[in-house]
């Protein structure tokens, strides 16, 4: 799965845009269920298709590891912060 890329800079149009914007919602879903497993409260996992596949991964007897890039370059400055 991609990254969080901001669609006005890749420039992507059509299928590739549609694709981009469900990508982009389903890891701001599993951010808000990752939110939601630290503070104890009520779990969203059924808001997308990735936290569904994900849930007993995520909310089992399971260690989770989580990566992330970023990037040193000035123009994705804001997008690795």
């Amino acid at each position: 799965m991609a990254g969080s890329e901001r669609i006005s800079k890749t420039g992507a149009t059509g299928k590739v845009l549609e694709e981009a914007k469900k990508i982009n919602l389903s890891l701001t879903i599993l951010g808000k269920v990752i939110t939601a497993l630290g503070k104890g409260g009520p779990v969203p996992f059924r808001e997308s298709t990735l936290t569904r596949l994900l849930n007993e991964s995520l909310g089992g007897n399971s260690k989770t590891a989580l990566i992330c890039t970023s990037s040193r370059r000035f123009c994705h400055a804001e997008e690795s912060i």
